[in-house]
């Protein structure tokens, strides 16, 4: 299984961005999805995470209220849905997936897939 990460680009701080990330087998299933970043550096950090029916949603404290994450059932995708955009959201965004993790911990990192990243670059 392939995780397809996009919607990356430029935009100025306070703008908006809608990242998609798309698996390669439309019926595989997932426990678990999550977006995480990093920025020029850093290390990786989590950013959110959302259950596969999703009934359970995580953030990291950085974002919470800005970044919305959401499922698309039909289409095996997770969308992060990122508003009130700061420079300091500048980075490269993850997709990952795993069949067996808990949402609790959805922030460790402790994935199976991961997608290639996306861009997200917040100008002053």
């Amino acid at each position: 299984v392939q995780l397809q990460a996009s919607g990356g680009g430029l935009v100025q701080a306070g703008g908006s961005l809608r990242l998609s990330c798309t698996a390669s087998l439309r019926d595989f299933y997932f426990r678990v999805m999550g977006w995480f970043r990093q920025a020029p550096g850093k290390e990786r950090e989590f950013v959110a995470g959302i259950t596969w029916y999703g009934d359970g949603t995580i953030y990291s404290d950085s974002v919470e209220g800005r970044f919305t994450i959401e499922r698309d059932y039909a289409l095996t995708t997770v969308y992060l849905q990122m508003d009130s955009l700061r420079p300091e959201d500048t980075a490269v965004y993850f997709c990952a997936a795993d069949t067996n993790l808990q949402l609790n911990r959805a922030q460790t990192g402790e994935y199976e897939y991961w997608g290639r990243g996306t861009l997200v670059t917040v100008s002053s």
